[in-house]
């Protein structure tokens, strides 16, 4: 593919996203129009607008796939390789906010899905068995509240860097939110 044919699918793919996270009903013309190309050049690349989200879909993945890997999961130091993550999710769900629920149901998906998922999880195991994450929680409890931490921060802390965004998803993970220090049950209760 030319550069510029590849920047031209890069940008329509983004666009897309971007149109149908705000309105899941775009049209093709309009996520042209938007991304400043011909829709001929959008419709000789993909035949409906359903192949269009698939390609959108499977770019989200690609950047999560790239995401996972600049963390350095299975061999950076736990605490690195947990804001690293973290910061490059937030920018993913920048880049690419993509309406999560109809996502999930991409059939063409779940495979790579379940391949990223359990990379993850095996990263959060290694990061309780060293300390970094308390041991007595539910089995998943950390996996199944760092998703929407993450998909919150790259929403509503849009006035900071993803790497500040990090900052903050990481010190609620492992600090919480209470007013409360660790181990301190003198005052503030009843």
């Amino acid at each position: 593919m030319r550069a510029d044919a590849a920047r031209n699918l890069e940008l329509v793919l983004s666009t897309g996203a971007r149109l149908l996270a705000d309105d899941p009903s775009a049209s093709i013309a309009a996520i042209a129009a938007a991304a400043g190309v011909d829709r001929r050049t959008v419709y000789r690349r993909f035949a409906s607008r359903e192949e269009l989200l698939a390609a959108v879909y499977r770019a989200r993945y690609d950047a999560v796939e790239k995401a996972i890997e600049a963390a350095r999961l299975r061999e950076a130091p736990v605490a690195i390789a947990l804001h690293r993550y973290v910061e490059g999710i937030i920018a993913v769900n920048r880049a690419w906010p993509v309406e999560m629920g109809r996502m999930l149901t991409e059939e063409t998906l779940r495979e790579r899905r379940r391949r990223l998922i359990g990379e993850v999880d095996a990263f959060l195991r290694r990061a309780t068995d060293e300390g970094l994450l308390r041991s007595d929680l539910p089995t998943g409890w950390v996996g199944t509240l760092l998703p929407p931490l993450m998909l919150h921060a790259a929403e509503e802390l849009s006035d900071l860097s993803a790497a500040q965004a990090a900052d903050v998803v990481v010190e609620t993970l492992l600090r919480g939110v209470g007013a409360q220090r660790p181990g301190d049950r003198s005052g503030g209760g009843r």
